[in-house]
This record gives C-alpha cells, structure tokens and sequence, in this order.
C-alpha cells in the first residue's frame, strides 16, 4: 500500500510562503526602480540636450555664421566642439527648411532633417524621441532668432542606446541590491521560520488544530481544578473545575492572582516561586489541595496549578476522629466501669451490701443526670449524640462539660439545608477547641448552649482556659493555641458558618476564657 505523505509542518508552509513574498517585493522593487531610473535618465538626456540647444541658439557666433555665405564650415567645426564638450550625441544646425548645416557624420550635410521642426519655427521649444540617423534619440529642437526673425535652428540629443547603457550600469548595481536583500529576507525568514519549528514541534495546521480540539476537550473534561499563570502571575487559562472551587466567574482570564480577592495564604501559594506540593487551602466554602509546578526553560514562563476539591473528604476525616474520640472514650468508660464493677463485688465479698449499693446507684445517677440533661434539652439527636461523646471525651481530659440550662432545640426544626454534617463540623470542632484550651486549668470546664429560635440556631461553646491572645486570627488556617502550622478545625468553622450564610464571633467568657457564639438561620 503506498505511503500517504504526510503534509508539510506550518513552519515550512510560512517559510515557502515568507520566500515567495520577499521574492516578489524584491523584484517588484527592481522592477520599479529600473523603471524609474529609465524615466530619470530620459529626463536628464532631456535637460541636457535642451541646454546645449539653447546655449547654441543663442551664441552671436551662430547667429553671426548664419548670416554668412557658407555657415556649414564655420558651424561644423563649432559643434563638433560643443558636442564633445556636453557630452551629447549629436547637434545639428539647420536653416528654417530643415537643410543640415552641421552633423555628426559630414556625410549627411546638406541632406534634410528627419524630425519635426514646426513648432520650432512658430517660436517655441520642444522635445521629442525620433528615429534619425543615429537610430531613436531624444532630442530637442528650438529656433535661432537673430533681430526678432527666426533665421535657422538647433536640435541636440541624446541616442536611447545611450540612456540604455547609463541604465545598464545602474542596473548592474540595483541587482547586486536586489540579490543581498533577498539573501537577507530568506536568511531572517530562515531564522523566524526555524524559531516557529521548534515551538510548534514541526506540525502542521491541521495537526495544530486537533490538538487544540483535543486540549479544549481535556481541559473541560478534567474534574479537578487547573490553572496555568503566565509569568505576570496572570490567568491564562482556566478550566470549569478551577472556576467552581474558586468561585470565579467567565472574566477570570487576564486578571492577576492578587485580583481575585482569594484568601491570603491561598493567594500567597499561588504567587511563590518555589513548588507547592498538597498543601490544603482554604477558599469561602471549599476545601482544596494545590500543587505547583513552575514552567521549565530558562526565564520564569509561568506556572501550572492543579487544585482537587477535598471538601468532602475533610467533613469524613473530621467525623472520624470524632468516631474515634467516641470509640477511645468509650474504651476508657469500660476500662472505669470494669474498675467500678470490681470494687462492688469486693464490697459485696466483704459483707458490705449496703456500701455496694451506694456506690453503684451513686454512680448510675451521676452518668443518667448527664444523659438526662442533653437529652431534655437537645432533641435533635445528631447534636444530643455529639454532646454526649464530647462529654465522655473531656472527662477523660479532666474537663467538665455542661449544657445549659437555657439550651433548647427540639427534633425536627433543622431545615434540610442545614445537614447535620455541618452541624458536627461546627460545634464538634468549637469543643475541641474548648476542651484543649481547658484541659490543665484547674476545675476545668466548658459550657455548651444549643437553642433555636426566632428562625435561628444559636451554638455557644465557652471555656474557663487561658483565652485567646489579643490580636490572634484564630480563624486563620494554620493557627493553634498549641503553636502555629496546626489549626483548622476553627477554620473549618468558619467556612462552614460562611457556606450557611450565617456568622461566627469570639468573646471572652464570663469564667476568664474564650467563648464563641455562632449564629445560623433557619429558613
């Protein structure tokens, strides 16, 4: 089967192009210029000419041999001389009858002139290309006047042959032109043309074509978030991913990274130099991992920046360290139930029913008043079930947790916008935090408000800890009261909050601490 060629790369196609252009405006340029360097010599042959007709005309020596007898042996030798000194071809000396009395060849003296002479002896001076004797010429005619009569005339000019070999020479010079222009424009567009090569990887158009079909249909099919910056740290492009976990809207292109009004540790990862590599960002309502990769080849080109979208996956991760805070509290409520179990049935060994008794009732009621509270006062059961845990929790931290009194939120009020997911990210987290900054203070302990109403959900946690330092960003991703680099459950709360449209603020506790009150509507 033969080989179908292959058609040529754009490169070569713009090259044979770029070739034949500044092939034909070199030689239309020589064209032009020949033909104006032919017009410009025919011009100076004619003012030449012209000016040697007329300074002959008006010599008294001419006018003075005209009057004489035998004006040809006194005019011969005259213009012999003028001819050779103005460097024409001819000038030629005649009655008003058109009889030669002078001509560069004796021979054809007294012989008629061939050309014109009319308007010559109606007073006036004209030019002319004839066909003498000399072959095609330009030349011009005026009268002799001598007292107010025309009494003979002159005609000099130049043989067209001559002009040519003027023109010749010129030309040999305009070619030599034409030639080092046209080596110049094929090595530039050589040099261009190789240039383009190497960026477009010697394809041709149509194989440019499909490829930027191909990358239109990949950038838009790609799920995850990509952005590629130029060196100006501008967009250049983006796709649907990128535009939803950024929340940009179709004007993003163009506009540089500190534009876009992104949080700042996000906008200062997509500036930096150096690689990025999973880092977890924060936007208003997402959670996303970015990698960056600079551009290779010499000077900064740009960067690419992949995002992935891990909203979803944290919320998991987040409910599991709580499942696994409930797992290990409940661990160590049986490792203390074992021990409070012991120690009855060595009272009841001992003789000691009643002290048995006691123990065992006293702590059945502390661990039911607990359950009592939370449940009479929280009847949604996601929270009534956080609460719980949280509870087993921070007593194995040696913190009291307590609901208050005024907590009040029955099943059934949250709207199906407010999934209980959200719920556990926010309140879950505002009691962790509680509870570690508790957790060494003596009689530590934090207070938990949960209460609907007025088509809103109030949740206050506070804490009798240490507090927050003043001017702290503690809803920065990245700040703990443990040191900085760790925190993002206070961060996660506030996208949350944000995500529901509702607001989250910290106050200082009436115990000494830090308390926060996040308020989220309902309707």
């Amino acid at each position: 089967m033969p080989r179908v060629p292959r058609p040529r790369s754009l490169a070569a196609q713009l090259f044979a192009m770029q070739v034949v252009l500044v092939a034909l405006v070199v030689a239309g340029c020589a064209v032009f210029a020949y033909v104006t360097a032919h017009r410009q010599a025919e011009g100076a042959a004619q003012r030449q000419a012209e000016g040697t007709a007329r300074a002959v005309a008006e010599s008294p020596s001419v006018r003075e041999a005209v009057r004489g007898p035998d004006p040809s042996r006194t005019l011969q030798p005259y213009a012999e001389k003028v001819q050779r000194a103005t460097d024409v071809d001819f000038v030629t000396i005649m009655d008003t009858d058109g009889i030669r009395w002078t001509h560069p060849n004796p021979v054809n003296i007294g012989e008629e002139f061939l050309g014109h002479i009319k308007p010559a002896l109606a007073g006036r001076t004209f030019h002319e290309t004839y066909t003498g004797t000399l072959g095609p010429s330009v030349r011009v005619v005026t009268p002799i006047e001598d007292r107010g009569r025309i009494v003979g005339l002159v005609s000099a000019g130049i043989t067209i042959e001559e002009i040519t070999e003027q023109v010749r020479e010129q030309l040999t010079a305009l070619i030599g032109v034409a030639a080092a222009a046209l080596a110049l424009g094929g090595l530039g567009t050589y040099v261009v043309n190789a240039r383009l090569r190497r960026h477009t990887h010697g394809m041709n158009a149509a194989e440019l074509s499909q490829m930027h079909g191909y990358h239109q249909a990949a950038l838009h099919a790609v799920r995850e978030g990509l952005l590629m910056l130029d060196g100006q740290r501008r967009i250049a492009l983006i796709n649907d991913g990128a535009r939803e976990l950024l929340g940009l809207g179709d004007g993003a292109v163009g506009r540089g990274i500190a534009e876009l009004g992104l949080p700042a540790p996000l906008t200062g990862a997509l500036l930096a130099t150096e690689p990025r590599v999973d880092e977890v960002h924060l936007t208003g309502d997402r959670v996303v991992v970015l990698n960056t990769s600079p551009v290779s080849g010499g000077e900064r080109r740009g960067t690419v920046v992949t995002l992935r979208d891990h909203t979803e996956l944290q919320a998991l991760t987040g409910e599991l360290n709580h499942e696994r805070g409930f797992t290990q509290a409940l661990r160590s409520q049986a490792h203390e139930a074992a021990n409070r179990l012991h120690t009855v049935v060595s009272l009841i060994e001992m003789g000691r029913a009643d002290e048995a008794v006691e123990f065992a009732t006293a702590e059945l009621e502390l661990a039911q008043a607990l359950t009592d509270q939370v449940v009479t006062s929280v009847g949604e059961p996601v929270l009534a079930a956080l609460l719980l845990g949280k509870a087993a929790q921070a007593n194995e931290h040696g913190v009291e947790l307590v609901v208050s009194a005024d907590s009040r939120m029955d099943d059934g009020l949250l709207p199906d916008s407010l999934p209980p997911r959200d719920l556990v990210t926010v309140l879950g987290n505002l009691i962790d935090n509680a509870v570690d900054a508790a957790t060494g203070t003596r009689g530590g302990r934090v207070t938990v408000t949960a209460r609907a109403a007025d088509a809103e959900l109030l949740l206050r946690v506070g804490d009798n800890g240490p507090g927050i330092p003043a001017g702290a960003d503690v809803f920065r991703r990245g700040w703990s009261g443990k040191g900085p680099g760790r925190g993002i459950g206070l961060a996660l709360v506030r996208q949350a909050v944000h995500r529901h449209c509702g607001s989250v603020e910290v106050t200082e506790s009436a115990e000494g601490g830090a308390e926060f009150t996040v308020r989220l509507p309902l309707q």
